[in-house]
């Protein structure tokens, strides 16, 4: 095995070992809900269909509190964090009530959001209705930020914002920085500026060609520009001013357990799942359609989490094509789901491009 370490793989077979398990038990533990596909921003990085005047409606919170009524009937609610996604979850006017709803059935919750919505007293009201974390994304600096986000003032909301959170300690924010061509030679300025935010929690990932990023090569990197960026990362994690982690983008090879706090595993259909607007059943939002396994308007949530997700679960069907011959399949089982077409293949090998 290529440049990877006795040790390093003594550990990959030790976490193969504990993803069999967690396969065998399938317990969720977290839930990602898209609330909405409204947006007020149109992000040339947006993997999803999200748009300003949608044809699809919020999902009703009615709705969704059935899913969290059937999962409490079969574990601990506790145990499984709801993601509030989207769109911009902010724009919905109800956003508070359903998140009093979730606390109230014992759930915990996050929202993912770009922030520029967020005002002093949105934000106590979200604390109040009993928001546990928040992830905010911020891509650059002002030029390059407002660029990809397509909206002139968003780099200078978003920063109010993130500081905004960071005004509250027992608040656990994250901020999420797609990696391009525009911002990666930039990178260590970036992790200055957020610490004069406040920030203790940066997670970065490259772009992958889904949604509107497939239309926009200009955004993906370059294999040694991957290279560059682990290595970056690996850095920020020794300098410890920051808890910096490297996206669920795949298996990296010699650079496991360097730049994420965990060896690499898509818990999509393991562990996690997610449910679209329109009431899709599916392992994580960026998953292609072709992958969903029901919906909630016509099934069962946890009867389809229960007896569904064979795609998921035993994924020696992705042993094909580039896979085929890999020794790193082992441990890599295909990659991350996210990143497999309608076609079943495979768009980016991330082991491939960081060797």
């Amino acid at each position: 095995m290529e440049n990877i370490s006795f040790s390093k793989r003594w550990a990959l077979e030790c976490e193969r070992n504990e993803r069999n398990k967690q396969i065998k038990e399938h317990k969720l533990s977290q839930l990602f809900w898209e609330c909405t596909v409204r947006c007020n921003q149109n992000c040339l990085h947006c993997g999803g269909d999200c748009r300003k005047l949608p044809d699809v409606s919020d999902m009703p919170i009615q709705n969704f509190c059935r899913v969290l009524d059937d999962i409490a009937q079969h574990q601990d609610p506790s145990s499984v964090i709801i993601v509030i996604t989207g769109g911009e979850p902010l724009l919905r006017d109800d956003l508070e009530e359903c998140g009093r709803e979730i606390t109230k059935r014992g759930f915990k919750w996050c929202l993912v959001t770009n922030g520029i919505l967020l005002t002093p007293e949105r934000y106590q009201s979200l604390q109040d209705a009993g928001m546990h974390s928040i992830s905010i994304s911020l891509d650059g600096f002002d030029v390059d930020h407002n660029w990809l986000h397509g909206c002139s003032e968003s780099f200078e909301k978003t920063c109010e914002a993130i500081r905004l959170v960071n005004t509250v300690p027992s608040m656990v924010c994250e901020v999420v920085t797609c990696v391009t061509n525009r911002n990666i030679d930039y990178l260590p300025e970036m992790a200055g500026l957020l610490l004069n935010l406040g920030v203790e929690r940066w997670r970065l990932y490259s772009a992958y060609p889904i949604g509107r990023a497939a239309q926009n090569p200009e955004l993906q990197l370059e294999p040694y520009q991957i290279r560059w960026l682990l290595k970056f990362i690996c850095k920020q994690r020794e300098a410890r001013y920051m808890y910096v982690n490297y996206g669920c983008e795949g298996f990296l090879g010699k650079y496991e357990g360097e730049v994420r706090d965990h060896l690499f595993s898509c818990q999509a259909g393991i562990s996690i799942a997610s449910i679209k607007v329109n009431g899709e059943i599916g392992g994580c939002l960026s998953i292609n359609k072709v992958y969903s396994q029901g919906n909630i308007y016509e099934d069962e949530f946890m009867d389809i989490w229960n007896t569904c997700y064979r795609q998921y679960r035993n994924r020696d069907w992705m042993h094909t094509g580039i896979c085929t011959h890999c020794r790193q399949f082992r441990y890599c089982h295909g990659g991350s789901f996210h990143l497999r077409d309608e076609e079943n293949r495979l768009i980016r090998c991330t082991f491939y491009n960081c060797k």
